[in-house]
Protein backbone atom coordinates (compact mmCIF):
# COMPACT_ATOMS: atom_id res chain seq x y z
CA UNK A 1 0.00 0.00 0.00
CA UNK A 2 1.37 3.11 -0.49
CA UNK A 3 -0.08 7.09 -0.07
CA UNK A 4 1.87 10.11 -1.38
CA UNK A 5 -1.22 12.96 -0.96
CA UNK A 6 -2.68 14.25 2.44
CA UNK A 7 -1.90 12.99 5.73
CA UNK A 8 -0.22 9.72 4.08
CA UNK A 9 0.31 8.14 7.78
CA UNK A 10 -3.11 8.22 8.43
CA UNK A 11 -4.50 7.34 5.31
CA UNK A 12 -1.94 3.92 5.56
CA UNK A 13 -3.16 3.41 9.25
CA UNK A 14 -6.81 3.74 8.51
CA UNK A 15 -6.25 1.55 5.61
CA UNK A 16 -4.63 -0.80 7.49
CA UNK A 17 -8.03 -0.41 10.27
CA UNK A 18 -10.45 -1.02 6.71
CA UNK A 19 -8.51 -3.92 6.06
CA UNK A 20 -9.25 -5.56 9.51
CA UNK A 21 -12.58 -4.39 9.48
CA UNK A 22 -13.53 -6.36 6.56
CA UNK A 23 -15.42 -9.52 7.27
CA UNK A 24 -13.50 -11.59 4.29
CA UNK A 25 -9.80 -10.39 4.98
CA UNK A 26 -7.82 -11.22 8.08
CA UNK A 27 -4.51 -8.90 8.44
CA UNK A 28 -2.12 -11.81 9.35
CA UNK A 29 0.95 -9.06 9.93
CA UNK A 30 2.02 -5.93 8.47
CA UNK A 31 5.25 -4.05 7.67
CA UNK A 32 6.98 -1.07 9.18
CA UNK A 33 6.40 2.41 7.29
CA UNK A 34 8.92 3.51 4.57
CA UNK A 35 9.19 6.99 2.69
CA UNK A 36 10.20 6.24 -0.62
CA UNK A 37 11.33 8.22 -3.59
CA UNK A 38 8.66 8.21 -6.41
CA UNK A 39 8.64 5.87 -9.46
CA UNK A 40 6.79 8.27 -12.15
CA UNK A 41 6.19 11.73 -13.12
CA UNK A 42 7.39 14.49 -10.60
CA UNK A 43 5.35 14.04 -7.14
CA UNK A 44 5.99 14.13 -3.10
CA UNK A 45 7.54 11.19 -1.98
CA UNK A 46 5.32 8.25 -0.80
CA UNK A 47 4.61 6.38 2.40
CA UNK A 48 4.68 2.41 1.46
CA UNK A 49 3.92 -0.93 3.65
CA UNK A 50 2.85 -4.24 3.28
CA UNK A 51 0.13 -6.31 4.82
CA UNK A 52 0.17 -10.33 4.47
CA UNK A 53 -3.45 -11.12 4.03
CA UNK A 54 -6.18 -13.94 4.77
CA UNK A 55 -9.26 -14.35 2.69
CA UNK A 56 -11.33 -16.79 1.47
CA UNK A 57 -12.33 -14.37 -1.87
CA UNK A 58 -11.02 -15.23 -5.11
CA UNK A 59 -8.17 -12.70 -6.29
CA UNK A 60 -10.04 -10.92 -8.60
CA UNK A 61 -12.86 -10.52 -5.50
CA UNK A 62 -9.50 -9.29 -2.96
CA UNK A 63 -8.86 -7.28 -5.76
CA UNK A 64 -12.35 -5.65 -5.75
CA UNK A 65 -12.21 -4.96 -2.53
CA UNK A 66 -8.63 -3.30 -2.48
CA UNK A 67 -10.16 -0.97 -5.03
CA UNK A 68 -13.34 -0.24 -2.99
CA UNK A 69 -11.18 0.67 -0.28
CA UNK A 70 -9.39 3.15 -2.26
CA UNK A 71 -12.71 4.87 -3.83
CA UNK A 72 -13.61 4.82 0.24
CA UNK A 73 -10.55 6.92 0.60
CA UNK A 74 -11.07 9.19 -2.93
CA UNK A 75 -8.45 7.14 -5.17
CA UNK A 76 -9.16 8.81 -8.54
CA UNK A 77 -6.71 7.05 -11.35
CA UNK A 78 -5.47 10.61 -13.18
CA UNK A 79 -2.25 9.37 -14.39
CA UNK A 80 -0.60 6.22 -14.79
CA UNK A 81 2.44 6.25 -11.59
CA UNK A 82 0.57 9.91 -10.22
CA UNK A 83 0.18 10.64 -6.97
CA UNK A 84 -2.83 9.57 -4.97
CA UNK A 85 -4.28 9.68 -1.44
CA UNK A 86 -3.84 5.60 -1.63
CA UNK A 87 -2.90 2.47 -3.59
CA UNK A 88 -3.62 -0.72 -2.93
CA UNK A 89 -1.60 -3.91 -4.82
CA UNK A 90 -1.87 -7.46 -4.80
CA UNK A 91 1.28 -8.61 -5.43
CA UNK A 92 1.17 -12.27 -4.83
CA UNK A 93 -2.18 -14.74 -3.75
CA UNK A 94 -0.32 -17.85 -2.80
CA UNK A 95 1.49 -19.11 -5.41
CA UNK A 96 -1.11 -18.53 -8.42
CA UNK A 97 -0.15 -17.37 -11.79
CA UNK A 98 -3.42 -14.84 -13.10
CA UNK A 99 -3.47 -12.99 -16.31
CA UNK A 100 -6.74 -11.30 -17.11
CA UNK A 101 -7.48 -7.53 -18.62
CA UNK A 102 -8.76 -6.35 -14.67
CA UNK A 103 -5.49 -8.83 -12.74
CA UNK A 104 -1.74 -9.55 -13.42
CA UNK A 105 -0.54 -12.10 -10.90
CA UNK A 106 2.26 -12.10 -9.32
CA UNK A 107 2.57 -8.22 -9.93
CA UNK A 108 4.38 -7.70 -12.72
CA UNK A 109 6.88 -5.28 -11.65
CA UNK A 110 7.20 -5.89 -7.67
CA UNK A 111 10.07 -7.80 -7.87
CA UNK A 112 11.88 -4.57 -9.43
CA UNK A 113 10.68 -2.14 -6.74
CA UNK A 114 12.33 -1.86 -3.36
CA UNK A 115 9.69 0.31 -2.18
CA UNK A 116 7.57 -3.19 -2.29
CA UNK A 117 10.22 -5.36 -1.73
CA UNK A 118 11.93 -4.24 1.67
CA UNK A 119 8.52 -4.10 3.75
CA UNK A 120 7.43 -7.13 2.23
CA UNK A 121 10.84 -9.09 3.28
CA UNK A 122 9.85 -7.93 6.68
CA UNK A 123 6.65 -10.21 6.58
CA UNK A 124 7.03 -12.35 3.51
CA UNK A 125 10.51 -13.14 3.69
CA UNK A 126 10.47 -16.74 2.63
CA UNK A 127 7.82 -16.14 0.16
CA UNK A 128 8.61 -17.57 -3.51
CA UNK A 129 8.11 -15.69 -6.32
CA UNK A 130 6.15 -17.95 -8.79
CA UNK A 131 7.80 -16.98 -12.07
CA UNK A 132 11.02 -16.42 -11.28
CA UNK A 133 11.56 -18.92 -8.37
CA UNK A 134 13.50 -16.42 -5.70
CA UNK A 135 12.12 -15.44 -2.51
CA UNK A 136 11.34 -12.18 -1.54
CA UNK A 137 14.23 -12.08 0.90
CA UNK A 138 16.70 -12.94 -2.60
CA UNK A 139 14.89 -10.62 -4.17
CA UNK A 140 15.00 -7.32 -1.53
CA UNK A 141 18.82 -8.10 -1.12
CA UNK A 142 19.54 -7.76 -4.83
CA UNK A 143 17.80 -4.58 -5.03
CA UNK A 144 19.04 -0.68 -4.40
CA UNK A 145 17.62 0.39 -1.14
CA UNK A 146 18.66 4.13 -1.23
CA UNK A 147 15.55 5.30 -2.55
CA UNK A 148 13.80 3.49 0.67
CA UNK A 149 13.49 4.66 4.56
CA UNK A 150 11.92 3.23 7.18
CA UNK A 151 9.64 6.29 9.46
CA UNK A 152 10.57 4.64 12.70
Amino acid sequence: MGSNLGDCQSILTAAFNALEHNPDISVVAHSRVYQTAPVGPPQPDYLNACALLQTRRSPLALMQSLLRIEQQFGRVRRERWGPRLLDLDLLLYDDCILETPELTLPHPRFHERAFVLVPLNEIASDWQHPRLGKTVAELAEACDRSGVHPLS
